[in-house]
């Protein structure tokens, strides 16, 4: 939704701190189409005070990933999670490559993230020798791994394996992401930041706050039918959870 990508400018710009608009391949899929979502998220981003990259995250079609870097995304993710480690390798270098050569920057996935379409897999790790050697070969410039959080949590008690985190990092030479950060705690998000953790992906915690904004304005006053008087509250308070976690997560 336009409303999403208004919101998190508006509280990126209110904390004075850059920040990274994301939209998935299932978001793709649910809109029907590439083009509209993607031009009116990235005519956001070129209005927005402070700087705004628009990233095509969870991409799993490698067409759509070329697609998306026609219309103008500066970053992708390649989800090659599934393949075996010999094809996650091949495809990702390919696709490290095709970023390269528009100028945008490319993150992957190694050691599969619990939660994702309904997969829950807490068990998982990612291995600190595969992830040196799986940077090493592709020349990818971000590494998502698994270290504990899941995709699509409600509550914030995910568990951590921060010892896992520093010996990632002092491994792999480029930034490391957390997905499933909905799942986690302030806390425990700023111990994973000092702990080697360098790009944070919130999505299912700013939906709570989202939905959670609507059904209180409709509960309140039944006869609301302007989408734009409840969906307007929303934004509003979602652009205000996201200043206060730039601002919270913001350690330096």
């Amino acid at each position: 939704m336009v409303e999403h990508a208004e919101a998190i400018i508006a509280g990126a710009e209110e904390a004075n701190l850059p920040v990274i608009l994301q939209i998935s391949q299932n978001a793709i899929k649910y809109h029907g189409s590439l083009a509209p979502i993607s031009l009116a998220t990235l005519a956001c981003a070129s209005e927005a005070r402070i700087p705004t990259s628009v990233h095509l995250d969870h991409a799993e079609d490698t067409e759509l990933i070329h697609r998306a870097l026609d219309l103008g995304y500066d970053s992708i993710m390649y989800d090659g999670s599934k393949l075996d480690f010999a094809e996650n390798i091949a495809t990702s270098k390919a696709m490290a490559e095709l970023a390269h050569s528009y100028g945008a920057t490319i993150e992957v996935e190694l050691g599969e993230i619990g939660g994702k379409d309904g997969v829950h897999a807490p068990g998982i790790r990612t291995n600190p020798r595969d992830a040196q050697s799986f940077v090493a070969e592709t020349g990818v410039d971000l590494l998502a791994v698994a270290v504990g959080s899941s995709h699509a949590m409600t509550s914030r008690n995910a568990l951590l394996d921060f010892e896992l985190i520093k010996q990632i990092h002092e491994l792999v030479p480029v930034p490391l992401v957390l997905h499933g950060s909905s799942g986690v705690s302030d806390v425990d998000l700023q111990k994973a930041i000092r702990s080697g953790m360098r790009k944070i992906n919130i999505a299912t915690h700013l939906n709570h706050v989202f939905t959670n904004a609507i059904r209180g304005d409709l509960d309140a006053d039944p006869s609301l039918v302007d989408p734009r008087k409840y969906i307007g509250s929303a934004r509003t308070q979602v652009s205000q959870e996201i200043s206060r976690l730039l601002k919270t997560l913001n350690l330096e």
